[in-house]
């Protein structure tokens, strides 16, 4: 009998130390009690479903479903909404964590930006004792000249700092020789003849220099410009007014002499020449006559204040301003003194390269105009970003009059014309032709002038 009550008392022991070590298990690994109710409820579709099925739908046939079955099946619905709403919280959490990695990748990308900026402006910082006085001097210079600045009265909330910077290109940061030569002067003194010199830096995309302590070079028995605004338009300055220094040409009459010669703008000088003609006559082609243009506006808003892009002498400011019209004109003086011939025909000169984001807000000027001067020797990219900024900054229906541009005739449809229609221009005017002058026949150069309008939303 013993032996009998122990060999009965063991399979019980079994069962409960397996009972125990099951619970000990789960305690264990600290199971959601959620996992234990989808566990429970499989378990119960396995059964009902499986292979017990026959047994389990034998036994319900005899006892009929009670308040446990139902409570099970009401169990089972709980538990699937609970699964449902997981599900849709893991969704919310998962989009969560995709914008929180995009923002530390920016944060990332911003702060190896700027790490790589202190780098530059560091090769920039004095601390260059081995050099003589006068390289040690330009270095301050130049460091007092870029900043910062702290504020005077603290951090200013508009600004989003305590200090400012003066602003010089990122591309000057690779000239530091070139931006010490620059900025090496005698402080309150004269400035170097060094417009050549700050040509070739604008020209590498060091723009904008920085300011400069020392006075540029006045000239000799200045003349006081003309008063009679219609006079000035169209005479020749005096040459008393001009530092020709720079300048392969010593006088305005070696200017205008010059217009025989190849290259840009030779005789834009020549202001009772072929200038004195232009955009007076509209011959149905290339050449679009402005009072037919100004016409073409007359229905949308008028015309009254524009930017010139490479206007060279500012002949189309002239004959604007004849019109009440006020056109800025841009433009760099390359061997010639161009901004200083501009303002004395009584109009408004901006020195600025053709890579300069262009220097006005959004949506404020009626027309930007350029002739012969953009065209397929501006690479692509760049001359697509100049379009945008050319649309950023007219005025819904402000105009284009993009006159004279040249390129490869088969660039017109294959390269020009998509770029074009990319940047969201209305085409009021479209002419294209071959380019007659200057070898453009045997190249097969053509011309394409186009009137062109920010459209209206």
């Amino acid at each position: 009998m013993g032996i009998e009550a122990q060999d009965q008392e063991y399979p019980k022991r079994l069962q409960g130390y397996d009972h125990q070590h099951r619970h000990s298990h789960n305690l264990k690994h600290k199971l959601n009690p959620i996992l234990l109710v989808i566990v429970t409820n499989l378990v119960t579709i396995f059964i009902v479903t499986g292979p017990f099925s026959s047994l389990y739908q034998s036994t319900t046939t005899k006892n009929p479903p009670n308040d446990s079955f139902n409570s099970i099946l009401q169990e089972l619905n709980t538990t699937k909404s609970q699964l449902a709403a997981s599900h849709s919280l893991l969704s919310d959490l998962h989009h969560r964590l995709n914008s929180t990695n995009l923002l530390v990748q920016a944060l990332l990308i911003d702060l190896t930006t700027r790490q790589q900026q202190e780098k530059q402006y560091s090769g920039l910082k004095l601390g260059s004792s081995n050099n003589d006085d006068g390289e040690s001097s330009s270095n301050e210079e130049l460091n007092l000249a870029i900043g910062p600045y702290k504020l005077p009265f603290g951090y200013s909330p508009r600004i989003g700092s305590d200090e400012i910077h003066s602003p010089v290109g990122a591309a000057c940061l690779r000239f530091q020789d070139e931006l010490n030569q620059y900025m090496s002067y005698d402080i309150g003194g004269e400035c170097l003849v060094d417009e050549v010199f700050a040509e070739m830096l604008l020209l590498k995309g060091c723009e904008p220099l920085p300011k400069r302590r020392c006075h540029p070079m006045s000239p000799k028995g200045y003349v006081e410009p003309n008063q009679d605004l219609q006079d000035s338009l169209w005479e020749i300055p005096p040459d008393n007014n001009i530092v020709w220094d720079p300048y392969s040409c010593k006088s305005h009459k070696c200017l205008i002499e010059r217009k025989n010669n190849k290259g840009y703008c030779k005789d834009c000088f020549d202001l009772q020449g072929k200038e004195k003609g232009r955009w007076i006559f509209d011959d149905g082609g290339l050449n679009f006559g402005m009072d037919q243009v100004l016409r073409t506006k007359e229905s949308s808003g008028r015309i009254r204040i524009g930017l010139d892009i490479g206007g060279g002498t500012g002949t189309f400011a002239a004959r604007m301003k004849e019109r009440n019209v006020t056109i800025i004109t841009s433009t760099l003086d390359l061997d010639g003194p161009f901004s200083n011939f501009i303002s004395s025909r009584g109009l408004i000169p901006i020195h600025l390269s053709i890579s300069q984001k262009l220097p006005f807000f959004d949506n404020t000027l009626d027309i930007v105009h350029s002739m012969e001067f953009i065209g397929n020797w501006i690479p692509e990219t760049m001359l697509e970003f100049l379009l945008y900024d050319v649309y950023r900054v007219l005025r819904p229906g402000g105009v284009f009059w993009l006159e004279h541009f040249f390129c490869f005739e088969s660039q017109v449809n294959g390269t020009y014309v998509p770029m074009f229609d990319r940047v969201g221009f209305i085409k009021l005017k479209w002419h294209a032709g071959r380019k007659l002058d200057h070898g453009g026949v045997q190249k097969n150069e053509w011309y394409f002038s186009a009137l062109l309008e920010k459209p209206v939303t």
